[in-house]
């Protein structure tokens, strides 16, 4: 690691830290010739996803999305900010622990609606209405009937 002040090569580091559950680590260091300090980021390098629209576009996975739709199902609902993200979290966790690089817009609405139903079920059913893009009256009852069960 090269010195920002001196540009010397050598550094020892002073102290390390874990932050954003394991995925950085911030290292304080001090270069051994100036005796400046100085701080850095390391950061796990990820592959990035690619979704799979319906119509077969390719685009970058981005977790907002997930967040706005969630937002918009919980809007006046009693979730959570905090667990809006958690889910979030999770969702994003895993996609990526199934290793794989390419996932379906329909699968990732499958997860979403399975974590909504156990937290809200108003939420899950405005969620489903439009990711399943219910054309009548009769497939949102179906949908209600289906959480009876």
């Amino acid at each position: 690691m090269n010195c920002p002040f001196c540009e010397y090569k050598n550094s020892k580091v002073l102290d390390s830290r874990s932050s954003s559950e394991g995925r950085v680590i911030r290292r304080r260091r001090e270069c051994l010739s100036c005796k400046r300090r100085f701080t850095t980021k390391e950061f796990v390098e990820e592959v990035p996803l690619v979704v799979i629209k319906d119509d077969n576009r390719r685009e970058v996975f981005d977790r907002e999305k997930i967040r706005f739709g969630l937002l918009l199902a919980c809007k006046k609902r009693s979730v959570s900010a905090e667990r809006i993200e958690s889910l979030v979290d999770k969702i994003e966790l895993q996609i990526r622990d199934a290793h794989q690089y390419e996932v379906m817009t329909t699968d990732i609405g499958k997860m979403v609606m399975d974590e909504l139903r156990e937290i809200d079920e108003i939420a899950y059913v405005r969620f489903a209405s439009v990711y399943r893009k219910f054309q009548d009256k009769e497939e949102f009852i179906n949908e209600l009937r289906g959480l009876e069960n």
